[in-house]
């Protein structure tokens, strides 16, 4: 092990400790004998593929399910977890990648969901409020404790999430891709909460497909590949190429080569759009055939909703569109499909899959008003569909009947990619496309979203994740306060470039 640094606890002994760790679901082996420990005061990063197991050892340690074989150990005694409770009980909280959150309750009472101070069994709400405020303070989050859930933004949910972690007073806090939907300010607070929490003594155990976080923030890297330990990499050793090759043993660079494109017609042409959460400003702008255009901005500037609204989830309020150079009306989304439309939600779960069906099912899901034959499913057209869209994403499945809940996150997400795919769009909407997917399947999306662009689709994407805008887009429009504050071509394309009109100090003509 190595020597900890000045502004580490001089002493540790094991906190926790995971030893041949093995969990099977139907179908599928999640993990297979994993052994790990983790020290006080200390970050441990665990990283791979999506589907190597992270988040089920993750859910295992939290309680959330039991594993099949194998011991977990706090403070050298060994302890078995039937519940959440007893999780907490023994000192370990889970931020999950998904938003775990009551949206129908307040800010506060989210935070202290199950855990409310009571007199005579009536809740004190001030206490609440009061006690919620400093954890708020704590992730940076100003919002009021009685604000209600649903109306805040996504970015802003998840660092509930995380105050509601510190509020349990953790020994051990799991952070399962804490910064997939925050914006790089809220990120680097949550940074400096985790060197907090590591300078008190709290264990941090970090999931994070970006590796400059692990690079920054773990005193040591965990590996696991298909279910299995497959190493440990120390801080000073954190490097690209190595990591990805221990991830997902194989080189990627094969994948991705940025090629330039050579746009052709405009295949969306949108004027003045006014989208019904920023009703008050215009949006005008136009992606070609075979063109990728990133949007960038910070959280709430209004990405998502314009994507929604050129979806017709949220119908416009004002504005004209044309697809092809013909005006169309976008008041559903079977509207913006019949015009060759097709959208990756941000939140693949909540809208972009039904999780408890079969993948072949999902897959065909958009395709089956096109295939049926007199009324009825054509399952020759279905199983054509799945096994092409299958292997087209390299989707890792036992097999078509698989039911997606029980598929990686990032397998999920190439089923949404693949299920529009099949209709052969001429406009793809992408919202956050690689959130919570691993370097690896990156790669494989980045080289598909290239050839799309190569056969003549148009891709217009939001992305939080500066590098992927600038690598990525032939043109970025950037977003802030629901207006488009600059457009800028390849050859002006630079971070300070894009966060100066992300902050609103500077207008592009």
């Amino acid at each position: 092990m190595r020597s900890p640094s000045a502004d580490e606890p001089m002493s540790r002994s094991p906190l926790l400790e995971i030893c041949n760790i093995t969990k099977r679901f139907p179908g599928v082996r999640a993990l297979h004998d994993v052994s790990m420990s983790v020290e006080r005061g200390e970050v441990v990063a665990v990283i791979g593929e999506n589907g190597a197991g992270k988040s089920t050892l993750m859910k295992i340690l939290a309680g959330v399910q039991p594993p099949d074989a194998g011991r977990i150990l706090v403070d050298g005694k060994a302890v078995r977890f039937h519940g959440v409770e007893d999780a907490l009980s023994a000192g370990i909280s889970l931020i999950h990648q998904e938003l775990n959150l009551a949206d129908n309750l307040s800010v506060g009472a989210n935070i202290f969901l199950g855990r409310e101070p009571r007199v005579a069994g009536v809740i004190r709400k001030t206490v609440v409020d009061r006690e919620a405020r400093r954890y708020l303070d704590m992730v940076g989050l100003d919002v009021a404790p009685g604000d209600l859930v649903s109306t805040l933004p996504i970015g802003k949910q998840q660092l509930i999430e995380i105050a509601r972690a510190l509020s349990t007073n953790a020994r051990v806090l799991i952070m399962d891709e804490p910064t997939s939907s925050l914006s790089q300010h809220e990120a680097e607070t949550l940074f400096d909460v985790v060197r907090q929490l590591r300078s008190q003594g709290v264990s941090v155990i970090y999931i994070s497909h970006r590796l400059s976080e692990v690079r920054d923030l773990a005193d040591r890297v965990v590996v696991l590949r298909d279910g299995e330990y497959v190493g440990e990499i120390p801080r000073d050793q954190v490097e690209h190429d190595r990591v990805v090759v221990v991830m997902v043993g194989r080189d990627v660079s094969q994948f991705y080569h940025r090629q330039p494109h050579t746009p052709g017609q405009p295949v969306l042409r949108v004027q003045g759009l006014r989208t019904p959460d920023h009703p008050t400003k215009e949006l005008s702008f136009e992606v070609r055939a075979g063109e990728l255009v990133g949007v960038a901005g910070l959280v709430g500037a209004g990405r998502t909703e314009m994507l929604q609204t050129l979806f017709g989830v949220t119908p416009a309020v004002g504005g004209t569109i044309e697809v092809d150079g013909t005006p169309v009306t976008l008041r559903t989304p079977r509207d913006a499909i019949d015009a060759g439309l097709a959208l990756v939600p941000e939140d693949r779960k909540l809208a972009g899959l039904v999780l408890e069906m079969a993948l072949r099912q999902n897959l065909s899901l958009p395709s089956l008003r096109r295939d049926a034959r007199a009324g009825f499913l054509s399952q020759r057209a279905e199983a054509d569909i799945t096994a092409e869209m299958i292997a087209a994403m390299r989707i890792k499945t036992p097999s078509d009947r698989q039911i997606v809940q029980y598929l990686s996150g990032g397998n999920q997400q190439k089923v949404v990619l693949g299920k529009w795919l099949a209709m052969k769009p001429r406009l793809l909407l992408l919202d956050e496309p690689t959130r919570g997917i691993d370097v690896g399947a990156k790669e494989e999306i980045y080289k598909l979203m290239h050839d799309l662009a190569g056969r003549g689709v148009g891709t217009l994407f939001v992305s939080s994740e500066m590098e992927e805008v600038l690598s990525l887009s032939d043109r970025v429009l950037v977003m802030h306060e629901g207006r488009i504050s600059g457009k800028l071509d390849r050859d002006q394309l630079s971070e300070e470039a894009v966060m100066h009109l992300a902050t609103g100090s500077v207008e592009a003509a």
